[in-house]
């Protein structure tokens, strides 16, 4: 890594209005910031904060000292701050009680440290999907709902200008009635050969990035960057890139949730998950097809991590599929509708994109001050992220248990299926304890 870079409208009422503000801007005053979770993505974030002038970044936390020590050279170099290092996120909130904490740590970490910033008051911006499970998710709403604090989640395309005028568009009736979305996100890949475990680096405390996950042994494809594929940490790409899609699809319907949700896939090509003494692989699948069953349409999800996409003129995105054409919702290609009478014209509105990563976090973020200082509820808030994270961990329910759930939304239960009802929580590693609602 280079040491000098630094890589890098939903409710109009909100709940949080009538809550007590503790920690109240005064002219001139600089929010103090802290970033749990010092790697790539945490640092486009907290890239952003200090962009908008606002922010003092106090405190960053890593289990990488390593990583740490870049981070906080880094934050000197851009912006003068003197951050203070910390391994354990507790110590951090305990002694800064930070203003805003950015939480950018693998999913399994969320719940625990979103809920503890909450805790001592400070607001919070954490990356998608909320959980790694519902109920973590279900109490991350709750502790924000009981804190009367700001809660924004990373789902930056609820904020993109071409993400909102297509839905505009899609809500003014042009297309018709809709009743089937087909979502998608490919990519390349072939077999993946395991890997040799190691000794973890002398700068990473492995048992604290572990934290309440099972502890695998240190690998290098999990860690930095691949754990994503590691169901012990996350949930794959359903996980990663299904959570956005599905928002988009939640952004548009008036439906909060579907009623049944079946799940199927595998690793037929990168081949049987390994993991032992000597060596592993990840263990996400590497094609998976998830339905959504909701009571006007039905929505479908699907992955490859081989062959791309090249058959199809768009590669990542959402079709509304109306009566009156189809609407694709895409990343870096913008938004096209393809109109069902040869006699109309084709429609399309390119992406507006932050580069170099192509995302909107600074829309996002400047969402997230404003929620605070003027106590509205954020674009992406925990309400409305909740929901749309929970999409994606039924889906992997049911591809863990090889059958169809049925989803009371409304109680948050799985239907008849004990089994699968079990898995929307699962054991912590001791001496962590799984949050409660």
């Amino acid at each position: 890594m280079n040491r000098r870079s630094f890589i890098h409208t939903a409710a109009s009422v909100s709940l949080l209005a009538q809550a007590p503000y503790i920690l109240a801007q005064k002219p001139g005053r600089k929010w103090r910031i802290a970033l749990i979770g010092s790697g790539w993505w945490g640092k486009n974030i907290l890239k952003q904060a200090l962009a908008s002038g606002q922010c003092e970044v106090v405190a960053l936390c890593d289990a990488d000292s390593m990583a740490l020590e870049v981070a906080v050279e880094q934050v000197n170099e851009l912006s003068g701050d003197k951050p203070k290092r910390y391994k354990d996120y507790r110590e951090l909130l305990e002694k800064e009680k930070p203003d805003i904490v950015i939480i950018a740590t693998p999913d399994h970490w969320h719940a625990l440290q979103t809920i503890a910033a909450l805790k001592y008051g400070s607001h919070v911006f954490v990356e998608k999907p909320t959980g790694h499970t519902v109920n973590e998710s279900r109490a991350m709403l709750k502790a924000a709902q009981d804190s009367g604090r700001v809660v924004q989640v990373g789902l930056h395309r609820r904020v993109g200008p071409h993400h909102v005028n297509a839905m505009k568009f899609l809500k003014s009736g042009a297309v018709g009635e809709v009743g089937m979305v087909r979502i998608f996100a490919h990519g390349g890949g072939g077999r993946e050969q395991p890997q040799r475990n190691s000794e973890p680096p002398e700068s990473l405390d492995w048992d604290l990035w572990c934290g309440p996950a099972p502890k695998r042994p240190f690998n290098g494809k999990l860690h930095p960057g691949g754990w994503r594929n590691f169901l012990d940490y996350a949930n794959g790409t359903l996980g990663d890139w299904g959570v956005h899609w599905l928002d988009q699809v939640l952004m548009w319907t008036d439906e909060k949730y579907p009623k049944r949700v079946y799940s199927t896939g595998g690793r037929h090509i990168a081949g049987a998950a390994v993991l032992n003494d000597r060596e592993q692989t990840s263990d996400a699948p590497d094609h998976q097809v998830a339905v959504y069953d909701f009571e006007k349409f039905t929505c479908v999800w699907e992955h490859r991590r081989f062959a791309e996409n090249s058959a199809e003129k768009h590669k990542i995105g959402a079709y509304f599929y109306g009566t009156k054409g189809t609407l694709h919702i895409g990343w870096q290609d913008g938004w096209t509708f393809h109109p069902s009478r040869d006699s109309d014209k084709m429609l399309h509105e390119d992406s507006q994109l932050q580069q170099p990563d192509g995302h909107n976090l600074k829309i996002l973020w400047d969402d997230f001050i404003t929620a605070i200082t003027d106590k509205k509820y954020p674009a992406a808030g925990i309400e409305l992220a909740h929901r749309s994270s929970v999409l994606p961990l039924l889906g992997m329910i049911s591809y863990k248990v090889g059958r169809s759930i049925n989803w009371d939304g409304t109680k948050e239960q799985i239907i008849g299926d004990p089994s699968a009802n079990a898995l929307l929580s699962r054991p912590y590693r001791d001496p962590y304890t799984y949050p409660t609602v």
